[in-house]
């Protein structure tokens, strides 16, 4: 059977789907990943990115932070592609459980995901370190320099940097869903990132399926694996018929 065909009928026939993603999920809207040849781990700068995005940094050289912050992190003007789009007709229809995303650009909120959980927070979401304000991404891309709240505390973004922990209660929502799931669906990511990566092990249904351009840890452990673009697999297996039906 074609691939995108098993897929559909898959889909079709389960109604508690999990979709997993990563930034591959995003790069179909422009937004670069850190680890392809064109990523930011490939490129230069006075510092390694990977050191720049460390909570040790952030405290120790919060000008340059937020330096590559604002040019490098914020994508205001990227808009959900058909990956996301699809997932939102998914959760719409009574299909999907929710969407567990490494990203945290918002997309999948954008496109009409309600039920999301960001492993790695948002850049929509920043808070006053001092008094615990709330600040739009307006707050950090209309300055310069490091942002102060209105008491003087210094703005932090609600992103897990390296060093730090993922949240417990969005581990914990993941995780119930990843139980609760019939289908699990990975797609755009290599599956390198931990903890989150490990998340997936919480899985026990019938239907893995395994969407990316190259090759995953989890390639033999998937039932069926698409190699190509999530957002043209997921548009192909959503839109060409109502799955409801």
């Amino acid at each position: 059977m074609d691939k995108i065909k098993q897929l559909r009928e898959t889909i079709k026939n389960n109604n508690q789907i999990v979709f997993f993603g990563g930034a591959g999920v995003s790069t179909e809207s422009g937004i670069p990943d850190f680890r392809s040849a064109d990523g930011l781990y490939r490129q230069e700068y006075r510092y390694p990115p990977e050191q720049i995005i460390s909570h040790s940094f952030f405290y120790s050289h919060p000008s340059e932070f937020y330096e590559f912050y604002r040019a490098k992190m914020i994508f205001p003007d990227a808009k959900p592609n058909k990956a996301h789009l699809a997932l939102a007709k998914l959760e719409q229809e009574g299909k999907l459980l929710g969407v567990i995303t490494q990203n945290i650009d918002g997309l999948h909120q954008m496109a009409g995901s309600k039920h999301v959980m960001e492993l790695h927070g948002s850049v929509y979401r920043n808070y006053c370190q001092k008094c615990g304000k709330f600040y739009e991404v307006t707050a950090i891309t209309q300055t310069r320099g490091v942002p102060k709240c209105s008491c003087g505390g210094t703005i932090k973004p609600d992103v897990v940097l390296y060093e730090e922990s993922l949240d417990e209660a969005t581990i914990y929502q993941s995780v119930q869903w990843l139980r609760q799931a019939e289908v699990l669906i990975i797609g755009g990511t290599s599956l390198a990132v931990y903890p989150a990566a490990g998340l997936i092990n919480y899985y026990q249904g019938n239907h893995l399926i395994l969407i990316n351009k190259s090759p995953t840890p989890m390639d033999d452990r998937a039932d069926l694996l698409i190699e190509g673009s999530i957002g043209e697999v997921l548009d192909q297996a959503v839109n060409i018929e109502t799955i409801a039906d």
